[in-house]
């Protein structure tokens, strides 16, 4: 069976119909998964809800590097196109630490996993978020889990990120941009990732208790507002 799946942006004044994205889950896909465990360097934390992040993720910066595109052929090859993708929804601590791993989990099934893979373009992925973060949100199914992510990430808008592209510009520019295209959203509700050289990663959405936009912690991370970003489209 082909899944067919396309998103088209809300037809918003300053939003890029060009965001929307086009992605086809066949048959044959992979989409096999291994455990997702605990480690020395990734250890159990059972800690209290304060917050959530949002963690978006810009497609073309990764599919840029060769090796990752290789390792990525659903998300950098079969004909999908991605703009923003769905890293994940994150249970914050009330301070600089988070709950993770919070309890032993099976498998993720496939059926879950083809039913999410066109906002998180990774099998593997999908099964670190439900291991790692989903499994610390108390009630939580994978299928809830994960419905709960898509549903806030379905609601973001972008602004044209092709236009952005050809700018100076900076990290605190870019969150405006975001913001103004979102209804409650403001730049300091935002971290903004890149690499060493400036190229944008990620973006990250700082959210309440009842996943409403709110102002980021001081020590979230990212980098600062008046760092320069650059975004890769592919175009040049």
């Amino acid at each position: 069976m082909i899944r067919g799946f396309a998103l088209a942006l809300a037809l918003m004044p300053g939003v890029a119909a060009a965001q929307a994205y086009q992605c086809s889950v066949p048959a044959g896909t992979d989409l096999r998964v291994r455990p997702d465990l605990p480690s020395k360097s990734e250890p159990q934390r059972l800690l209290p809800i304060g917050s959530y992040t949002l963690a978006i993720s810009w497609s073309p910066q990764h599919c840029r590097t060769p090796d990752r595109a290789a390792r990525s052929t659903f998300q950098c090859g079969s004909g999908n196109r991605f703009g923003f993708v769905l890293h994940g929804l994150w249970p914050d601590g009330f301070g600089k630490e988070w709950p993770q791993y919070c309890k032993a989990t099976p498998l993720i099934s496939q059926r879950t996993v083809r039913a999410n893979l066109c906002a998180t373009p990774s099998a593997q992925l999908l099964q670190h978020e439900w291991a790692k973060h989903g499994t610390c949100m108390p009630g939580e199914t994978p299928d809830s889990y994960f419905g709960k992510a898509t549903s806030l990430f379905n609601e973001v808008r972008y602004p044209d990120m092709n236009a952005l592209a050809r700018q100076s510009l900076t990290a605190g520019k870019l969150a405006t941009a975001i913001a103004r295209v979102n209804r409650g959203m403001r730049a300091d509700m935002m971290r903004v990732t890149t690499d060493r050289m400036g190229w944008l990663n990620e973006v990250w959405i700082c959210m309440d208790r009842k996943f409403r936009y709110t102002r980021c912690p001081a020590h979230q991370g990212g980098v600062k507002p008046n760092a320069r970003v650059r975004i890769w489209t592919g175009k040049r």
